[in-house]
């Protein structure tokens, strides 16, 4: 039998069709298919059959239509295809029966065929697999919220089918057949960048150069109508390279998708779970009959009760079955500071699958189509962990595929039990024996030799994981104590319990942290203001306003007792229950001018820091005038260059937390100086949608404080943020501001620096004229408020812009007086970017060794400087230089290199040089 969900639902019986009754009975079947032999809960086939309003008599209404449907699949006779089953029904389906599964199979062939380089073969499957589509899915059915979404799903994968089979129609020069697909694509679905670039290019191919300009006019009509946004930069490229007569091939060689291995590390005494271990093991083999269906997995239980040590140790057992990576986030469901929203979860997951986060969309749902499309044709494996209910976690399920969601939470997420079909484990607390056979891989011995002490340890602590390794860290930690003294102590209590919802942990807790010193105490309670994700020891001596010397055996004291973790050499995590717990004790133990005093030691720590390695790595920006230290004499450490760009890599995720806690805590100033700081590694790494955010919160605390400075500086750095994500309109006008703002406080250089991204503003909009006239402005404020560097730096700005008029003398002239300026500062960087600008002015002049001479300091300088973005692109410059002097060789090896530095940086450009490198090949 043979189901055909791809068009009007079709059923056929030894090649002869189906009649399948009434348009309830046909609903009923597709929801059955849409988890083909598994049991599908009768309210979500109630759900499927009548939305939200079903009648009295729905439950008897289903009977009867399974009946009808059981007697049209048996061609009038009893058939027992669908069983009812505990809780539900279920449809026997074999393996590529139905065309659903045939079609994602097809088209995830035809992907990887077009990926390794066999476009003849990606036609072939990508043909066949589109071929299946009879009309819209489950065209004439009056779909539920659930049908809708998976109808929603395979829209999307048949569209990016049909864009894939269009660019394999190109790269097998069979333009008009791919002119004809993408045209019927765009006028479906006519915001999808990738068909009107694959549109464009058939026609350039086909000799019509004026229909694919108006293809792109179209486009970029619809784009701006529909969304307010101009094409992105791909498709304006392509834009581009029409014009100049020189369309970017079908398909650049790609640079190998990343596997991630995000999978945190797993502790030694893991005991038991056989059971759970199982359950796992059987969604493992019903995926493997199920390849075109990503597999979601749920994980529920009590906090404590051993979730993500369960799942972690099961998924580093497994991953190997898993060969395109696996994924890892801790969406912090239960904790204090909120939880982790799905946007920012996505762009974790999405940045570690190779996007660059310049390309990332900004909304939730954007990201979830773009994550579905990523996972499409992988063999992921996605833990989610700590998940809050069912739909925090939602947004983070792939769609169709071969990958496998496993979903930890305290919530039993019922939601996609019932709507997702998610398998479910639920986890209890650990038996007698595997309680036992903790303490025995804790405490050896003593166990046996006090069985009965230990028997009424494991009552005690309810057997919740969490509880027996505290339980236990503290008997180890006490090797001569008799166990029964342990036993005694927790006798009176009577039980673990508080409330349901943290049963067994606060009291065990609070067992193990009235056994501290006073000091680590003290420690335990003031990390529970720390933001997270996790902190160092100069972090924590800050919080306790004590030498890091003081303060390190105590963070010893708490890794023993398991109350911190040292997930990393030298840096420290709270388990999200013990992290709640701190938060508890610091607001019921710490008065609120002490709570205030250690959150300002510790945002004095992160701004000093944080504003020595700005000043260290870009020292040519004019820095601001921190908030005075705490305690003057206390210096912070001395970092090189390198340093500092590592102490930005390990610390920005925290920082960003912290520039949020300030603002909310009421230290506005702190907050926009430390995302001034954070601007210094932000930028250079094009990480610009952290940067918007990071600004728009420090705009809004320095406007709550009424700091003007904090003010200009937020509207000035978001201008760039907003510039650099395309949003120009919105970068004008905060610059606007930001010299409004500059001009009240009498500050020229603020208004200078304005200015010069002034500039960049209008060069990028194409406005020469305004930005020659922005950058004389500059000029004169620089010169007004002596600074030497900002001059400099102007002076080439302007070359530039001439050179970019054909102006190449007045453009030499301009950089030639900002390098002798830079030289005589030692200003490195700036000389790079100038001796950039006069190889760009020489090339056009055909003055090559010149030019070559040019970019090759400026190269030197870049990589001296540690700017890896402008080091490739000059290496770019001077590989087309080379060219035009017959060096194609040497041209070749600097792109690869160039292409081998933005993929490090994960910036889109490294697609534009392979394709440059396309093209030598082809020459």
């Amino acid at each position: 039998m043979r189901f055909a969900l791809l068009g009007p639902l079709e059923v056929s019986r030894d090649g002869r069709p189906v009649d399948l009754g009434s348009a309830k009975q046909r609903l009923l079947l597709a929801a059955l298919l849409r988890r083909p032999s598994e049991t599908v809960p009768t309210a979500a086939l109630t759900a499927a059959l009548w939305d939200d309003d079903p009648p009295a008599s729905a439950a008897a209404n289903l009977r009867t239509y399974v009946r009808g449907l059981r007697s049209a699949l048996g061609d009038g006779r009893p058939w027992d295809g669908i069983p009812r089953t505990p809780g539900g029904y279920l449809l026997r389906v074999e393996p590529g029966r139905r065309d659903v599964d045939l079609f994602e199979e097809g088209a995830a062939r035809g992907h990887r065929a077009l990926t390794l380089g066999d476009p003849a073969r990606a036609c072939e499957e990508l043909a066949q697999a589109l071929r299946l589509w009879r009309g819209t899915f489950l065209e004439g059915l009056t779909l539920s919220d659930a049908l809708t979404r998976w109808a929603g799903r395979l829209e999307e994968r048949r569209c990016h089918a049909e864009e894939e089979y269009g660019e394999a129609l190109i790269a097998e020069d069979r333009c008009p057949e791919a002119v004809l697909r993408m045209r019927e694509l765009v006028e479906h679905h006519p915001l999808r960048q990738g068909a009107w670039g694959h549109l464009m290019v058939g026609l350039f191919r086909s000799g019509d150069v004026a229909g694919a300009l108006e293809a792109y006019r179209r486009a970029r009509e619809v784009l701006v109508q529909e969304t307010g946004l101009e094409p992105g930069p791909g498709l304006s490229r392509l834009h581009e390279d029409i014009l100049r007569q020189r369309p970017a091939p079908a398909r650049a060689t790609p640079a190998p998708p990343p596997s991630p291995r995000q999978l945190p590390a797993v502790t030694d005494d893991f005991v038991g779970r056989e059971t759970s271990i199982a359950a796992l093991d059987s969604c493992l083999v019903h995926r493997a009959g199920h390849p075109a269906t990503a597999v979601i997995t749920t994980v529920s239980g009590m906090a404590g009760i051993g979730k993500t040590a369960l799942v972690l140790r099961w998924a580093h057992r497994v991953a190997d079955r898993f060969p395109d990576g696996q994924l890892h986030v801790n969406l912090r469901g239960y904790d204090e500071e909120g939880a982790l929203p799905a946007t920012d979860a996505l762009q974790g997951f999405i940045e570690a699958l190779g996007v660059p986060q310049s390309r990332i969309p900004p909304g939730e749902e954007a990201r979830t189509g773009l994550f579905r499309s990523l996972l499409a044709s992988r063999r992921t494996l996605v833990v989610l962990d700590n998940a809050r209910d069912s739909a925090h976690a939602r947004p983070l399920l792939p769609g169709a595929g071969d990958s496998m969601v496993i979903v930890t939470s305290r919530d039993r997420l019922q939601g996609l039990v019932t709507t997702e079909g998610a398998r479910t484990v639920t986890l209890g607390v650990l038996t007698e024996e595997e309680s036992s056979s903790l303490l025995v891989r804790r405490l050896g011995g003593r166990v046996t030799a006090e069985p009965a002490a230990a028997a009424e340890i494991v009552a005690v602590t309810g057997r919740l994981p969490l509880a027996l390794a505290v339980v236990a860290a503290r008997m180890a930690d006490h090797p001569s104590f008799p166990l029964h003294t342990f036993a005694a102590e927790l006798r009176p209590a009577g039980a673990l319990l508080d409330a349901l919802e943290d049963v067994g942990a606060r009291r065990v807790l609070s067992w193990s942290y009235l056994a501290l010193t006073e000091g680590a105490a003290r420690l335990f309670r003031l990390i529970g203001l720390h933001p997270g994700p996790d902190l160092t020891l100069d972090a924590a001596a800050a919080l306790a306003g004590d030498p890091e010397r003081t303060v390190r055996p105590l963070l010893r004291e708490l890794t023993r007792l398991h109350l911190l973790t040292e997930h990393a050499p030298g840096r420290y995590v709270f388990h999200d229950l013990l992290r709640g717990y701190a938060a508890e004790l610091v607001r019921t133990v710490e008065s609120p001018a002490d709570r205030r005093a250690a959150r300002e030691r510790l945002l004095d720590h992160y701004l000093h820091r944080a504003h020595a390695a700005a000043v260290r790595v870009q020292p040519q920006w004019p820095a601001v005038t921190p908030v005075p230290r705490l305690s003057p004499g206390t210096g912070g450490h001395a970092l090189d260059t390198d340093a500092a760009l590592a102490w930005f890599a390990a610390e920005h995720q925290g920082l960003l937390r912290t520039v949020a806690q300030a603002a909310r805590h009421g230290f506005e100033t702190y907050s926009w100086q430390l995302a001034w700081a954070l601007t210094a590694y932000l930028a250079p790494h094009g990480l610009w949608q952290d940067q918007r955010a990071v600004q728009e919160t420090a705009l809004a605390a320095a406007e709550r404080a009424g700091d003007l400075t904090g003010q200009a500086m937020a509207c000035r750095l978001l201008s760039r943020a907003d510039s650099r994500l395309g949003n120009l309109a919105t970068a004008e006008d905060r610059l606007r501001r930001a010299l409004d703002l500059y001009a009240r406080l009498g500050d020229p250089t603020g208004q200078a620096q304005t200015l010069h991204n002034y500039v960049e503003l209008c060069f990028m909009g194409g406005r020469l004229t305004e930005a020659l006239r922005h950058g004389d402005e500059a000029l004169r404020l620089y010169r007004l408020s002596g600074n030497g560097d900002g001059e400099a730096r102007t002076l080439n700005a302007i070359g530039w812009l001439h050179a970019a008029e054909g102006d190449y003398a007045r453009a030499i002239e301009s950089c030639s007086q900002a390098l002798d300026r830079q030289r005589r500062t030692g200003d490195r960087n700036g000389q790079a970017a100038t001796l950039d600008s006069l190889g760009f002015a020489y090339h056009h002049l055909a003055q090559y060794d010149r030019a070559v001479a040019s970019y090759d300091e400026a190269v030197a300088l870049f990589r001296a400087s540690a700017d890896r973005y402008h080091e490739a692109e000059t290496l770019v410059r001077l590989g087309e230089t080379l060219v035009a002097t017959g060096g194609a060789g040497r041209a070749e090896e600097l792109w690869l290199r160039a292409a081998a530095i933005f993929d490090e940086l994960r910036d889109p450009e490294a697609e534009a040089v392979r394709e440059r490198l396309f093209r030598l090949r082809e020459e």
